[in-house]
């Protein structure tokens, strides 16, 4: 592991609507910044923007909630409307209580909400319009790669970051949703310890890890820095996608 990062914020990115050229924004911000991107380097973009860019905005006006819905937003006191979008996004109920609604994402994710987001989605039709996660954060973070390389002419990698909560901890921490170009699991077992014994179950997520860091840059508010550069970061195994992060029903002794 190298024995320093170096994490940047882009600054100057700018509202993102539906069809924006999301890597154009984030090269004319590199260059705003007197940077260029480097062969190894790791771009972390948020969610957020890379959904708005998708268009992956619902008009809850236009949503008509089932019975399923309804009952459940009974039950726990949500607009039903906004239960129905979440139900739509999700293979499973894992837990719901009033106020709180655990489920799993259909693509294996389990999180508040299926991840459908009424925060930061933009001034009109407040209330009304909510954001879904990406269809494929994997192929989104493909897609950004393949034209920040060719803007560069170098090998980067991208995550999608998302803020997560987490069983069993207070607070939310930058995770990785879609990833292209570097692993988003490290295998370590086999290798040696400090004292030479060999690993036997040690796995780390890598690309949570920096998305994690570079949530200290992005923030959760209203600080508008939804690209972070990171440069420094050092990988040996082959890239595997963000899915790779993702804990199969048979491994899962809490589900």
């Amino acid at each position: 592991m190298p024995a320093s990062l170096q994490l940047s914020a882009l600054p100057g990115i700018p509202l993102v609507a539906p069809g924006d050229d999301l890597p154009a924004l984030i090269d004319a911000s590199l260059r705003q910044s007197g940077l260029s991107l480097r062969a190894g380097d790791v771009v972390v973009v948020a969610q957020k923007v890379v959904s708005k860019a998708e268009n992956r905005f619902v008009d809850l006006a236009a949503v008509e909630p089932s019975p399923r819905a309804l009952a459940l937003a009974h039950e726990i006191a949500k607009d039903p409307r906004l239960v129905e979008v979440i139900l739509r996004e999700s293979r499973r109920i894992v837990r719901a209580r009033p106020g709180l609604l655990i489920v799993e994402h259909r693509l294996g994710f389990v999180m508040a909400n299926a991840g459908v987001d009424q925060s930061n989605v933009g001034p009109q039709q407040r209330g009304q319009r909510v954001l879904l996660l990406p269809a494929d954060p994997d192929a989104s973070a493909a897609r950004l790669r393949e034209r920040l390389m060719m803007q560069h002419a170098c090998d980067v990698a991208v995550i999608v970051s998302d803020s997560f909560g987490r069983a069993w901890r207070r607070g939310t921490i930058g995770t990785a949703l879609g990833v292209a170009g570097m692993p988003a699991l490290v295998d370590l077992r086999g290798q040696p310890d400090l004292f030479g014994r060999a690993m036997k179950v040690s796995t780390v997520a890598l690309a949570d890890q920096v998305a994690s860091a570079a949530a200290l840059l992005m923030g959760e508010a209203a600080e508008a820095a939804p690209v972070v550069l990171v440069r420094g970061l050092e990988w040996s195994q082959p890239p595997a996608p963000a899915q790779a992060l993702v804990r199969t029903a048979e491994e899962d002794l809490f589900r």
